[in-house]
């Protein structure tokens, strides 16, 4: 039986490895790899004859309140956005902190956070508020490699943070734990690295601020934009999220697709200026493709390798690994499988990794938290690199990429560090889930 699985996963490999080799997409190249493993188990009955397209079919639904998630939330931030929302604050940002660095630095790397922890996704971020930003941290003195080095870090970060975490989503999903407490056990350790990777990478200054010329070219914003516009969606946003915690039998449970829909309604009607909201949300939607693709396919291939028994192979290897040695590991195969697989990774390698801790006693909440941290790492290394390619565009940095990832390297070590002994010592940092609950 072990052979005949082995042989299955090892189709699946090729399948996904003559794909790529062929310079097609990932989620194309994932996709080709259910089919492969689902043909090739057909030869051993598993799954039977017959069944694949039922079991891809079914798959292909397994996320589907993730999607809803990444359509709903990416549309509430593209109105703010449009409606000059993200330039208001970033032009007030620097008109009123210019002359204080350090507070200009932690605002922008908090506007930075605000779009990937709402929908999930660091590539939102940067495509949200990534080139305002740039501008912004190019005016107070940060060198052009180093803004794109706080971007990738950054917005990776964004991804990870509460109270949208996809690989967090992924895993409870795929293990049976609520998606709960995941407040305080991501969000102190977001900010406070974001803290860090801002301060080191953004502390240095080089050339000489001009607040005239900054403000010049920096994007205009509707005359009538307030601060009150800006706030008033977060605020509904944020105040039906509380509500239902603070009157937990009295208020409805909405769910975060309802509220963000809600959040996006009210940010229409303050807006200052005229929003097509329909032509807006088809060009979201047509932005958010490549990630719907991605989610899609995921639920596939993770019907697909449980119905071969390749997940349950992938399981067993993993609890067969000395722990040492798989603690040391998982700062190398966390990132390296985001860069192949990308949500994919949290599917294949952290379903069974999550169920072994578990079964060992470490707190597995905080273990998931713990790997959130390292899969955005992931987000920087080839084939994909998503959010490192974007980091480059949205500064416009014309060095190499190599370059570039090389200045991310003390961020990136000391991210590793905490993500890994969040991982080890999940049992003794359990009280995080508890003050999230």
């Amino acid at each position: 039986m072990i052979v005949h699985i082995g042989i299955i996963l090892g189709v699946m490999v090729l399948g996904y490895a003559l794909t790529k080799a062929s310079k097609l997409s990932v989620e194309i190249s994932m996709f080709a790899a259910a089919l492969a493993g689902g043909v090739a188990g057909a030869f051993y009955d598993t799954p039977r004859s017959g069944e694949l397209i039922r079991h891809l079919v079914e798959g292909s639904s397994t996320y589907l309140d993730v999607v809803l998630l990444f359509v709903t939330a990416t549309l509430f931030m593209a109105i703010v956005s449009e409606s000059g929302g993200v330039n208001y604050v970033v032009r007030a940002t620097i008109r009123y902190f210019h002359n204080k660095r350090l507070v200009a630095l932690l605002i922008l790397m908090i506007l930075v956070l605000i779009p990937g922890a709402l929908t999930g996704a660091g590539s939102i971020s940067l495509l949200v508020v990534g080139a305002p930003v740039a501008m912004a941290l190019k005016f107070l003195g940060v060198p052009q490699k180093k803004v794109a080095a706080i971007l990738f870090i950054i917005a990776g970060l964004s991804a990870a943070a509460p109270p949208v975490n996809i690989w967090a989503m992924i895993l409870c999903a795929g293990t049976a734990i609520p998606y709960v407490g995941f407040e305080f056990t991501l969000g102190i350790p977001v900010l406070l690295l974001g803290t860090f990777t801002i301060l080191v990478l953004g502390w240095k200054k080089e050339g000489i601020f001009n607040l005239e010329t900054a403000l010049k070219e920096m994007p205009q914003i509707p005359g009538r934009m307030t601060w009150w516009r800006v706030l008033v969606p977060f605020l509904v946003f944020f105040g039906l999220v509380v509500a239902y915690r603070v009157w937990p039998f009295s208020t409805p449970i909405m769910g975060l697709p309802l509220e963000f829909t809600l959040a996006a309604l009210a940010a229409w009607l303050v807006s200052p200026v005229k929003i097509k909201v329909l032509s807006l949300s088809r060009d979201t939607v047509k932005r958010l493709l490549p990630l719907i693709a991605t989610v899609v396919v995921v639920g596939m291939l993770q019907q697909v390798m449980t119905a071969t028994g390749v997940r349950g192979l992938i399981s067993y290897a993993v609890i067969s690994v000395p722990l040492g040695l798989l603690f040391v590991s998982l700062a190398l195969i966390i990132p390296v499988s985001e860069g192949v697989l990308t949500y994919g990774a949290a599917a294949v390698i952290g379903i069974p990794l999550i169920w072994f801790l578990d079964s060992r006693g470490y707190h597995a909440t905080v273990a998931m938290a713990g790997l959130s941290l390292l899969w955005p790492l992931g987000d920087g290394l080839p084939p994909t690199a998503l959010i490192g390619r974007l980091s480059i565009m949205v500064s416009e940095y014309k060095d190499s990429y190599g370059t570039f990832l090389k200045s991310t390297w003390l961020p990136w070590l000391v991210i590793t560090i905490v993500g890994v002994l969040m991982v080890v010592f999940s049992a003794k940092l359990a009280f995080l889930v508890r003050w999230s609950m």
